[in-house]
């Protein structure tokens, strides 16, 4: 059986949507450090018309963002540290075919997941690794601090991405704070399958290019890097948003890796 899409629009959503349609959003690591080299060994690289990442979730299988498109002719790298460095430690794989999570919705950011076949399995080892899914869809309470990493952008000003791995800790925002008019105000509509992380001072953010990445909070997966405000990586006003891997998203996943779908 698919995974069902039911929607309840109000007035209110629908007029949401339609200032959503004015809206400048990027898939949005501000501040910061450079990671151990090859310490996150899951940490999946995607070059293609756009940088993303990914996590490796089994051998053949890679987690990332929905919006990351035009990737099934794309390979995917695997135990990269560097972009460009002729590293030993890579390995250079094709993309079999990409499956979107079916309700994900560009407008809204509902659903911004994505799930990558490999042509052929990782070989595993202390540079390449996999990432567990959680065991459960557990919220993430305001106040945790997750992490971040990726090769994206590391300013506002400069439009190249970061050569080598870094990360940041984010701090979990309470959705009401992130839909107020001081952050969000509802365009777009911060809801319960998305976590809200960045700094109340500023500073800390993923950013252009970190797409995709995967949200560890407390050791445990529990997000993948959505959107940010274009532009505006590490302002306090606008966080990055994640999408949050709640029960449907697990059970799509798990019947998405098995072949059921």
């Amino acid at each position: 059986m698919g995974t069902s899409c039911t929607f309840l629009p109000s007035f209110l959503s629908i007029g949401i949507l339609l200032l959503l349609l004015s809206g400048d959003f990027c898939a949005t690591i501000i501040g910061g450090h450079e990671v151990t080299p090859h310490s996150k060994p899951y940490m999946v690289l995607i070059e293609g018309r756009n940088l993303c990442a990914g996590a490796l979730i089994a051998k053949t299988w890679v987690l990332t963002a929905a919006h990351c498109s035009e990737i099934e002719r794309v390979k995917v790298i695997l135990g990269a540290h560097s972009r460009t460095k002729n590293e030993s430690q890579k390995q250079i794989i094709l993309i079999e075919n990409g499956t979107p999570y079916p309700c994900y919705d560009p407008v809204t950011h509902e659903g911004d997941l994505q799930l990558l076949k490999l042509n052929k399995p990782a070989a595993l080892n202390t540079n390449v690794g996999t990432l567990k899914l959680p065991k459960n869809a557990k919220d993430v309470k305001p106040g945790t601090v997750c992490e971040v990493a990726g090769w994206g952008k590391t300013n506002n000003k400069s439009p190249n991405p970061s050569d080598t791995l870094r990360e940041v800790n984010v701090t979990v925002i309470d959705r009401k704070t992130c839909n107020d008019e001081k952050h969000y105000a509802y365009n777009p509509v911060i809801g319960l399958n998305m976590i809200c992380a960045g700094n109340p001072k500023g500073g800390r953010d993923s950013c252009d290019g970190d797409s995709g990445s995967p949200l560890i909070c407390d050791g445990v997966l529990r997000g993948i890097t959505s959107f940010g405000y274009l532009g505006k990586c590490g302002d306090p006003q606008k966080p990055g948003v994640y999408t949050r891997l709640s029960e449907k998203h697990l059970v799509w996943i798990a019947k998405t890796m098995k072949g059921v779908i």
